[in-house]
Formats: structure tokens, sequence, C-alpha cells
């Protein structure tokens, strides 16, 4: 195998591939990096017990062949690299990497012992990649990082029609996002027909790892459509080039509906710049678990923190409807991700009292709503 490659694309491939390997395992070749050169192209791709990746690029491909390497350590050498062009080859037992007068020489492991890829799920159809990255990065700030809860550390992706719903909880908040998506949608411009489309597309409610889930959003955005790919153990996604599956998680989640439904309750707006840079304020002297408080009127909203010498106060503009008035409090770092995932200039509350359910939306359009659980006032 021999190929000629610039040196950042490759970088930015092998860093792509790379962040499925596991951190330790018993088996040394699931550390390694599979690279295959065919018809002009490169394909790296690497994989683990729960997930894989792989993404193919242009490269002159001198020789066809394929080579099984240490990903971190390629990775490594990678991002020392010289800007230019890259020269890599197979010599006897050796990857060597060559740029701008650098070489390195990297063992190979054995091909035989590499595991063959999963099975990539069926197509159900084409997400926005922009759209998904957003609402994912929206709900994952509620999703549990207690490992001896495993389904609440995962992102719920419920499909029906043409509304996807993501939703994440760790049982003191809730966020849910819906945005459109395209069911049996075919295959983009751009996208290769790996997958093999279904025919008659059904409902599904699945759990996918938060952290997983969350870096394959972060590489869809700006890619253009992607299509995904589902069936009853896995998930995947395709676009421009990349590709990558991971388990789902064992379980559900549970349902938002009833606790979303508030009944009667007040309405406040303020605006949402202002209010998160007002909770960054008074949230300094808020130590360990002590809550920031919001006294909602008609005239604006009233924010304090901390007790006793040490306090902190901030007055800011804002309307009430349904109510004279309404203190609350939270916890500010949830209140702060809370204010922080939603996209609109303003936010408005849904309040129904003191350590009750408080909902959160963009005063404009709703699509992404977040639910906070909010705690007992200062005294």
């Amino acid at each position: 195998m021999e190929f000629r490659i610039d040196s950042s694309v490759l970088t930015d491939a092998v860093a792509w591939a790379a962040r499925v390997l596991p951190a330790r395992s018993p088996m040394p070749v699931l550390g390694g990096l599979l690279l295959e050169t065919a018809e002009g192209r490169l394909r790296v791709s690497g994989l683990d017990h729960e997930a894989s990746a792989r993404v193919e690029v242009e490269a002159d491909t001198v020789a066809e062949g394929r080579a099984l390497v240490l990903g971190r350590r390629l990775l490594d050498i990678c991002k020392v690299l010289p800007h230019g062009p890259a020269e890599l080859a197979v010599e006897g037992a050796r990857l060597t990497v060559t740029s701008g007068g650098a070489r390195f020489g990297l063992s190979l492991l054995p091909l035989d012992d590499y595991p063959a890829p999963p099975v990539l799920p069926e197509v159900r159809g084409l997400v926005d990649g922009d759209a998904f990255a957003a609402a994912v990065g929206q709900v994952a700030v509620a999703a549990g990082r207690d490992d001896s809860l495993p389904v609440l550390t995962g992102i719920r992706l419920a499909l029906d029609g043409s509304t996807m719903t993501v939703a994440a909880t760790d049982r003191y908040r809730y966020a849910v996002r819906t945005l459109e998506w395209h069911p049996d949608a075919g295959t983009p411009a751009g996208v290769s027909g790996a997958f093999e489309a279904s025919t008659a597309p059904e409902p599904a409610d699945v759990v996918v790892p938060a952290r997983r889930l969350t870096e394959i959003a972060r590489s869809l955005a700006g890619g253009g459509p992607a299509r995904l790919a589902l069936d009853a153990g896995s998930i995947g996604f395709e676009s421009a080039g990349m590709r990558t599956t991971t388990r789902l998680l064992d379980g559900r989640l549970p349902r938002h509906d009833k606790l979303f439904a508030l009944g009667d309750h007040a309405l406040a707006v303020t605006e949402r710049a202002t209010l998160t840079a007002a909770v960054k304020r008074v949230a300094v002297v808020a130590e360990g678990d002590s809550p920031v408080q919001l006294t909602f009127t008609a005239s604006g909203v009233h924010l304090q923190a901390g007790y006793e010498d040490d306090v902190a106060s901030q007055h800011l503009p804002g309307t009430l409807t349904g109510t004279d008035s309404m203190t609350v409090a939270f916890n500010p770092g949830y209140l702060l991700d809370a204010l922080t995932s939603l996209d609109a200039p303003a936010v408005r509350f849904h309040l129904v009292g003191p350590g009750q359910r408080a909902l959160l939306t963009d005063a404009e359009e709703p699509a992404h709503r977040h639910l906070l659980m909010s705690v007992k006032p200062l005294v």
C-alpha cells in the first residue's frame, strides 16, 4: 500500500475514525485503525464493541492495499506533521509516514485478528445534519452522568411520521426537542448507496448513549442531509463520506407527556441573554447546593443568591401573567444549562409554584422545551 494525501485531510480523517477507539481493551487490535486504499480513495476505519466509524477521502493512490496500525499513535503523528503533502507506504512490517522532511515508522498490527465491521442497520430516512446537531446539543445537557443508571445516560430518539423527537433526562430535569425529518427519502447527493432503504418505515423509540450521539451529531453539522439507519440493536448515520454506528441502550426513558402537562400556570417572559448573565453574576455567592431565587412580578424579575453576609441580587425587566407574583428557586448550574440550550432572544417560564415543575421554552417557537424542578426558595 502506498498513497499521497494532504496532511490536514489525513489528520481530520484519522481523528474522526479514532474517536470510537477504546481507551483500554483486552484485544490490542481494537486499538488499531484500518487504512485501505483503492481507486483514488483512502478509507479509515475504527471500531470497538459498542461503536464503529468509517470515513472516506480522496487520495493519490500509488499502490492499493490495507494496513492496520495503532490509531492513537497514528493520530499523534498526524497532529505534528508539517502542513502540505504526506506520503504513506507499507515497507515490510511498518507503515512509514513522510511529510516535509519528517519521517515516522509505525509497526503493523495483524490484519487476521481484526474483527469484521458490524452489520449496518437499514435506512429509515434523511435528517438535516445542522438541525440534528443543534437538537442533540440542546438536550444533551440534561442527560445523566450516573453509570449505575445506564438508560438515563442516553438520549431518546423517537421517530413518528415526519417528526423526530430528541429527549434526555437525569430525573432532575428533562429536555425535549422536536424537528422534521424525511422518512424513506432516498439517497441524497454525495451520500453513497451503502444502506438499503426501508420500504415501510415504522415508528421507532430508542435510547442512544449521549456521549456517542453528541459526537456523531457534531460530525454531521455542515455536511448536508444525513441518512439515519436503525434496527433493534444499533443506529447508524452516513453523510459526506462518513459512516458511523453505535449500539443502543436497553430500556426506555420516562415519558415526558404528563410531566409537561402543567395545567393552570403562570407565564413569565424575560430577555434570555440578560437573564443568563445575571444568573452567572449572582451565582458567585451561591456555594454548594445553594440555589438562585427568582421572584417574578408584572414589572420584572428579581434575582437573589447567597445567605447571611454573602449575598447578591439583581433586578431585570420582564412580564408575568396568571398571578401577581411568583417566587421560585433553581440549582444555578441546571438553570444556566437550560437557558444556554435555548435559541430565541426571550425565554418563557411556565410556572406552577415554588418547589414545583417549571418549563422553560423559547418565547417565539417552542420546539425545544426544558423542564426543571424548582427547589425550596431562600428564607
